[in-house]
């Protein structure tokens, strides 16, 4: 009857031993999970940094603002990039070639369509190109004005400056250094055409300045053309062509007698 407590003890004692055992092997086993996992997420974050750096990040590329642009937004930027004279700068210019001269028309050849498509005449030779014939509104725009685009001597100013009788000199300046390409008095005019324009300058009491002002007020931007026309039979305009940083050009009629807008158009392409 002895032996019962000891048989159990030693049962008891073994018990506690393979408890014992099965505890540490749980934990060692808990111990590998966890090394393996932390192993398993080191080596996944290492191999989506590997993977990094060999794929390239995809990028959503910009398009070209220049693509953007329409081909006359483009011929604009290109001859308005390469001018440095202003409008202003070539008015004067152009006015101080004819004794008391006055300005009708100023223009930067190559920003309008109308510039491309005529033909170059030779500068610098004296020899006449058919301007000075009336268009359909009657005024006395050149038709024979060079090409738009920039030469090899880059953008030019055409002008048109007429004497207090009406008579019109056509003067060219460079509109990178300022400086008078040629000036000759347009051979074409007749008695009735001189008269026709130094009747619509006694009627502009405002200057082309103050016409140009007046545009740029209400867009901002770069003057390209100032011309002086006929308002339908209701006295005289500035028509001023003003070009914004969209590239797009924007034509205003100002009263030639008190600065205000009476019509505006922009052309989009």
């Amino acid at each position: 009857m002895r032996l019962e407590p000891r048989r159990n003890n030693r049962l008891s004692l073994r018990s506690r031993n393979l408890r014992a055992t099965g505890a540490a092997a749980c934990l060692a086993a808990a111990a590998l999970l966890l090394t393996a996992c932390g192993q398993s997420s080191d080596s996944a974050t290492s191999a989506a940094t590997e993977a990094a750096k060999v794929l390239p990040q995809k990028t959503t590329a910009s398009p070209s603002a220049t693509a953007e642009l329409t081909e006359d937004q483009q011929e604009r930027k290109s001859v308005l990039d390469a001018t440095k004279v202003t409008f202003d700068d070539a008015a004067t210019t152009a006015v101080g070639e004819v004794a008391n001269g006055k300005l009708v028309d100023l223009d930067l050849e190559g920003v309008d369509d109308d510039d491309r498509e005529e033909s170059p005449s030779p500068a610098g030779t004296g020899s006449p190109s058919p301007t000075g014939t009336a268009s359909p509104t009657g005024s006395p725009a050149a038709t024979g004005s060079p090409s738009a685009s920039p030469g090899a001597d880059g953008p030019v100013w055409v002008a048109e400056v007429a004497e207090k009788d009406g008579t019109v000199h056509t003067v060219r300046v460079n509109a990178v250094d300022g400086k008078v390409i040629e000036a000759r008095v347009d051979a074409d005019q007749d008695a009735e055409d001189k008269k026709q324009t130094a009747e619509w300058l006694s009627q502009a009491t405002q200057t082309p300045e103050q016409a140009a002002k007046v545009a740029t007020e209400k867009k901002k931007g770069t003057v390209t053309s100032v011309s002086l026309d006929d308002n339908d039979g209701n006295g005289v305009i500035w028509s001023v062509d003003v070009v914004g940083s969209d590239w797009k050009k924007t034509t205003f009629d100002v009263d030639a007698k008190n600065d205000t807008i009476v019509r505006e158009e922009t052309d989009n392409d």
